[in-house]
């Protein structure tokens, strides 16, 4: 396993993040906590999970895995082994069971934290994530930007003083951003330096081959301004492993139980995933290993957030690192893109 400074923090995490949204749904604690055994014996250091997990979003399941992750450090005592990040939910309607609806500022995201701290067992949040956009802006899916007056919410620096607080109280240790835009990154970037509060480790985006829209203006900020990407759904909720080729949908497979999420499964996405499957075959290489190298190798990368609903896929997952790479390969795929762009945004 690789591991990689984050930001301009003093943390190296693995090139591997252990995701766990679906641990309180799709997966039981006990199944939770047999992943986490499993991702540390394979090097694994760092963990990402959110108030509003397990997913979708729902009060009988958010806040359950944020719960399973802090029963398995008390009963095994790995909290130092770990590097955990978690994140705040902003504002929707699918989650106004979470504080009453919750915000970005100061009061709320006080609660916010001392709710993970509680339930996480721990003293401290190595990296605390604001999950979505306060304003209303691009973010899960969404292409065509459309401003509407008076939907801007919490004012960024108000955010960014709450955040100040929080890190001043040694409650988190460093912070970052998730589903942003490249001018809300560089309005908190900003908003930061006023108040001599250091800058966001990293931000929490989707990247994968359905998905390279970071590449667009992201991720030279990635790179000049040290925001690292943490991607995730680097498998685009299954659709690259091939399972739901040939309109297949598999029994308990996340996209079969979820139809809401369906980003990934339009006939775009779907031509698209046929043609990496299909080099992955040519190749004799596993379209999950060869999906999960391809993210992990792209220099803005500090980790590549994989998630499983079982100890089997968790290790097809792991073992994607070893997945020699080399430039016919990424010829190859640059091929396939430039025949479909972005295909799931």
């Amino acid at each position: 396993m690789e591991y990689r400074r984050i930001g301009r923090t003093d943390l190296k995490i693995s090139s591997l993040c252990l995701g766990t949204m679906t641990w309180g749904s799709q997966n039981t604690a006990e199944e939770g906590h047999a992943q986490m055994d499993m991702a540390l014996d394979h090097g694994i250091n760092f963990f990402d999970t959110a108030e509003m997990y397990a997913v979708p979003a729902s009060p009988d399941t958010s806040f359950r895995t944020e719960t399973i992750i802090g029963e398995w450090f008390a009963r095994t005592g790995n909290r130092n082994k770990v590097i955990l990040a978690t994140k705040a939910a902003g504002p929707g309607d699918y989650v106004k069971h979470i504080r009453g609806g919750p915000r970005f500022d100061r009061h709320s995201l006080q609660g916010a934290v001392e709710g993970s701290l509680k339930r996480l067992q721990t003293d401290v949040i190595d990296l605390y994530q604001l999950h979505w956009p306060e304003r209303t802006t691009n973010y899960f899916g969404r292409l065509s930007y459309k401003h509407r007056d008076g939907e801007d919410g919490i004012a960024i620096s108000d955010t960014v003083a709450a955040l100040k607080e929080l890190v001043d109280a040694g409650k988190i240790r460093h912070w970052g951003l998730s589903n942003e835009t490249p001018w809300g990154t560089m309005s908190f970037l900003r908003e930061a330096e006023k108040i001599g509060l250091a800058p966001p480790a990293s931000i929490q985006n989707p990247y994968s081959l359905l998905n390279r829209s970071f590449e667009v203006g992201l991720a030279e900020i990635a790179h000049r301004e040290h925001v690292d990407l943490l991607a995730y759904s680097p498998l685009a909720f299954g659709m690259l492993t091939g399972k739901y080729r040939n309109n297949q949908w598999p029994k308990g497979a996340r996209l079969t139980e979820v139809k809401q999420f369906s980003r990934y499964t339009n006939d775009q996405a779907s031509a698209a995933t046929e043609a990496y499957c299909q080099l992955a075959e040519e190749r004799g290489l596993s379209p999950t290993q060869l999906a999960l190298q391809f993210v992990t190798t792209r220099p803005f990368v500090a980790s590549n957030i994989i998630g499983a609903t079982s100890l089997s896929q968790l290790e097809e997952n792991l073992k994607s690192v070893d997945l020699p790479w080399d430039r016919d390969l990424e010829k190859a795929l640059e091929a396939i893109h430039t025949r479909f762009p972005y295909p799931a945004p």
